[in-house]
C-alpha cells in the first residue's frame, strides 16, 4: 500500500509501507456521484453478542438492502463481535472469529461497489486494537484503530485495549495485508472531494478529536463507529456534538452506533443514527431500532466552503488511493426551494426578529451618527413598505417621535389609484409625515429639455425613477434628512433598478434582503402590528410587484416585474447557491428542477438560469457603487464586506454550460 505525503515538491513514502493498492472501477462498473454528491448510509444491524457469523450475515443483508448508488456504509463500533464482550475480547476464539466473519464480508462483497466501515477487534501482536476495518470490493483498505479509550459507565476499554495513538504498521488480517493507522485518509482519484477520515465513538467526546487532524489533512467525509450508550437526554448532546463537529470542520458527518443485540446487563444502546453537513442534521435514525438511514451530502459544497474561509489550515497524513467511476447521483434528500427561508413556522418567526433588529438597528446607528431625520420614497408596494417599517423600528429604537419621518409619494405616469392609496393609508397608520410630490409636469418638462418624444421607452422609465430621486435628495438636502434606500438584494442581483435613480440612496436597509424574504417580513410585521396597519399591509401583499414606470392599464398595474425577469422565487434560489456555495449552472440548474418541479417546468428553469446569469454579470457596476446598508444574512452583494467582483467580468463560460443543458 503507497501512503503519499506531499513534501514541498518532492514524494516520500513511508519505509514500512510496502504494497499498492489501487481499487479501479471496471468499464462496466459505475458509482454515482456527480456533481459532488455521495450516497452515504449509517446502518445499525440487529445483531447477536460474540455471534460474529451471524453478525456478519446481518451485515451482508444490510448492505444488499441499501439504495442503489450507496457510496459509502457505516456500521457501529465492533459491531462483528458487540461492543458489550467485555474479558471475553481476550480470548483467542472471539478474535479468530471476528476475523473470520470480516474475511466472509469481504468475500461476499467484491461484486459490491460500496465502500463499507465495519467495527472489528484486531490482534497484533501483544496488543488488541478496536478498529474500523475499511472495505472495498472485496480488498481490505485499512484498519483504523480508536485513539481515545472509553473508561466510564460499564465500558471500561482500557482494561481491554490499546490505543491507537500513534500507531502506524503493515499487518496481515482477514488473509491480506494491509495498514494498521488511525492517521490516514482514504482518497478517491476520480472524486478528489471524496476523502474519507474515520474516528470511533469516544474519538468524537474528547477535547482534541482525531477528526480535527484528518479534516486538516483532506478529509470532507469523517465516519464514526460508535456503540454510545442511551441516558435521559443524551440524545440531545449527541445530536448536538455531532452538528457542531461536522459544522467546525466544514465536513460530512456519519454517526453509526450499537443497537439492538448488545449486552444490556448494565446500559442499553439505541442505535440513534445520525447524518450531517456543515452543521445541519440531514437525517437521523428513530432511537431503538435497526436498519439503515440514507441520504446524499455535497462535497463540492463543503469544499467550497472550506476554500471561502481563510485560513483552513493543512496538515499532512498518508493517504490510501481507490477510485470510483462518477455519473449521476439519484437524490433522495430535500432541495429547500426557499434558501432564505426557514420552513419552520417558529424559526421564520426568530429570523424576522432577528433581520428586523438587524435592519433597524444598522439605520438607527448611522441616524444617531449623523443626526439626521429619515425620509424615504413611499410607493404603496413591497420594498418600501418594508423600508417604512424598519424606519419606524429604528426611531423606536432611539426614542424618537416617528411623526418626524417624512414618508414621500411621488405619483406619475405608472401610479395606480391601489398603490397611491395604500401608501397614503400605511403612512397614516404608521403616524409618519406623509408628503406629496407629484412628478408627471416634471418630467414632461424634463422630456421638453432633451427632445424625448414622451413615448414609452427606456428613457420615459428611468426619467421618473431619476426624478424621484432627485426630489427624495432634494427633500432631505433641505430638512437635515438622509434618505433611506428601498431597493432589495434581488433587485440589485439582477440590477432591476436605474443607476443614479432608486439604485441611489444615503443608507440602503433592504440591500441584503432577497425578495422572497421581504414577503416574508411584510407578512411577520403586518400580524404583530395588527389592525389598520395590518389590513393596508394585506393588500400591498396581494399587489403585483411593478416599477409603475408604464401607463397602467384601466387603472390596473401594466408593469409586472415578474412577467419580464421572471420569478423571483427562482432568482433567489440561483442567487443563494451561486454565491453562498458556488455552484455551477449544471448543478444550478439540476436542483432547481428538483426544488421546483411542480411549479416551473424545466424550459423556464433553463431560460430564467440564463437570463440571471447575463443581468447578474452585466449589471456589476451598479453595485460597485451602491450606497451602505446592513448585511442580515450569508448572501450579500456589497462590494465593501460581501462580494467582490470587477465590473468587467463576463458571464462567458458560465453561459456556455447553462445553454447546453
Amino acid at each position: 500500500m503507497i501512503f503519499r505525503i506531499k513534501n514541498g515538491k518532492n514524494l516520500f513514502f513511508f519505509a514500512k509501507m510496502k504494497y499498492t493498492i489501487n481499487i479501479y472501477t471496471r468499464g462496466k462498473d459505475e458509482l454515482p456521484v456527480k456533481d459532488g454528491f455521495l450516497k452515504v448510509a449509517a446502518v445499525t444491524p440487529a445483531i447477536r453478542t460474540t455471534d460474529c457469523h451471524y453478525n456478519a450475515k446481518q451485515i451482508i443483508t444490510a448492505v444488499q438492502e441499501l439504495p442503489e448508488g450507496t457510496a459509502l456504509a457505516v456500521f457501529p463500533e465492533l459491531c462483528l463481535t458487540g461492543a458489550t464482550c467485555g474479558d471475553l475480547f481476550f480470548q483467542p476464539t472471539l478474535q479468530r472469529a471476528a476475523e473470520d466473519a470480516l474475511r466472509f464480508i469481504l468475500n461476499q462483497t467484491i461484486e459490491t461497489e460500496t465502500i463499507l466501515l465495519v467495527g472489528v477487534p484486531v490482534a497484533v501482536g501483544a496488543e488488541l486494537y478496536n478498529c474500523a476495518a475499511v472495505c472495498l470490493r472485496g480488498k481490505l483498505l485499512g484498519l483504523v484503530p480508536k485513539q481515545n479509550l472509553t473508561n466510564h459507565s460499564a465500558l471500561f476499554e482500557s482494561r481491554v485495549f490499546s490505543s491507537g495513538k500513534g500507531v502506524c504498521q503493515t499487518v496481515t488480517f482477514a488473509e491480506q495485508t494491509t495498514c494498521l493507522s488511525a492517521d490516514v485518509v482514504f482518497t478517491c482519484r476520480s472524486m478528489p472531494e471524496f476523502s474519507l477520515g474515520v474516528e470511533l465513538c469516544e474519538d468524537l467526546w474528547v477535547a482534541e478529536q482525531p477528526s480535527i487532524r484528518l479534516a486538516a489533512a483532506g478529509a470532507t467525509v469523517i465516519a464514526n463507529l460508535s456503540a454510545s450508550d442511551e441516558a435521559v437526554t443524551k440524545d440531545f448532546f449527541r445530536r448536538d456534538i455531532v452538528s457542531v463537529q461536522s459544522a467546525r470542520l466544514c465536513a460530512a458527518y456519519i454517526y453509526a452506533d450499537a443497537g439492538e443485540g448488545e449486552s444490556v446487563s448494565d446500559v442499553l444502546f439505541s442505535g440513534h443514527n445520525l447524518i450531517a453537513e456543515n452543521g445541519a442534521i440531514l437525517t437521523e435514525s428513530r432511537r431503538f431500532s435497526t436498519g439503515s438511514v440514507v441520504t446524499e451530502v455535497d462535497l463540492q459544497k463543503l469544499l467550497f466552503e472550506r476554500r471561502r474561509i481563510t485560513p483552513f489550515e493543512c496538515t499532512e497524513l498518508p493517504v490510501v488511493e481507490f477510485d470510483f467511476a462518477v455519473t449521476e447521483t439519484s437524490l433522495s434528500r430535500t432541495i429547500d426551494p426557499y434558501p432564505f427561508i426557514p420552513s419552520d413556522p417558529e424559526q421564520l418567526k426568530n429570523r424576522c426578529e432577528d433581520v428586523l433588529n438587524i435592519q433597524s438597528a444598522g439605520l438607527a446607528q448611522r441616524l444617531r451618527h449623523t443626526g439626521c431625520q429619515a425620509v424615504l420614497g413611499l410607493s404603496g408596494g413591497l420594498d418600501s413598505a418594508l423600508a417604512l417599517l424598519v424606519t419606524v423600528r429604528a426611531y423606536n429604537r432611539l426614542e424618537r417621535q416617528v411623526g418626524d419621518i417624512c414618508a414621500v409619494t411621488m405619483p406619475c405616469f405608472g401610479t395606480t389609484g391601489r398603490t397611491y392609496h395604500n401608501a397614503c393609508e400605511l403612512a397614516k397608520a404608521c403616524g409618519v409625515t406623509l408628503c406629496e410630490v407629484p412628478i408627471a409636469d416634471s418630467v414632461r418638462m424634463h422630456f421638453k429639455d432633451i427632445g424625448h418624444s414622451g413615448n414609452p421607452d427606456l428613457t420615459y422609465e428611468n426619467a421618473q425613477a431619476r426624478e424621484r430621486t432627485q426630489v427624495l435628495m432634494d427633500i432631505a438636502n433641505a430638512n437635515g434628512s438622509l434618505v433611506v434606500g428601498t431597493g432589495d438584494l434581488s433587485e440589485l442581483a439582477l440590477g432591476w433598478a436605474t443607476y443614479n435613480g432608486d439604485h441611489m440612496s444615503m443608507y440602503g436597509v433592504n440591500a441584503s434582503v432577497p425578495k422572497t424574504l421581504v414577503r416574508r417580513l411584510v407578512e411577520y410585521e403586518a400580524k404583530r402590528c395588527g389592525g389598520q396597519v395590518e389590513r393596508i399591509l394585506a393588500d400591498i401583499l396581494d399587489t403585483p410587484v411593478s416599477p409603475e414606470l408604464l401607463p397602467p392599464e384601466n387603472d390596473v398595474i401594466a408593469q409586472k416585474t415578474e412577467s419580464i425577469v421572471g420569478n423571483y422565487d427562482l432568482h433567489d434560489f440561483f442567487l443563494y447557491y451561486m454565491l453562498r456555495f458556488g455552484f455551477s449552472p449544471a448543478k444550478l440548474y439540476r436542483l432547481a428542477c428538483l426544488a421546483f418541479g411542480g411549479k416551473f417546468d424545466r424550459d423556464e428553469i433553463k431560460n430564467r438560469l440564463c437570463l440571471f446569469l447575463r443581468r447578474f454579470f452585466s449589471q456589476q457596476f451598479k453595485r460597485n457603487c451602491m450606497p451602505d446598508g446592513p448585511k442580515v444574512g450569508s448572501v450579500g452583494l456589497s462590494p465593501r464586506g460581501a462580494w467582490h467582483m470587477p465590473s468587467d467580468a463576463v458571464a462567458t463560460v458560465w453561459l456556455r454550460e447553462a445553454e447546453t443543458l
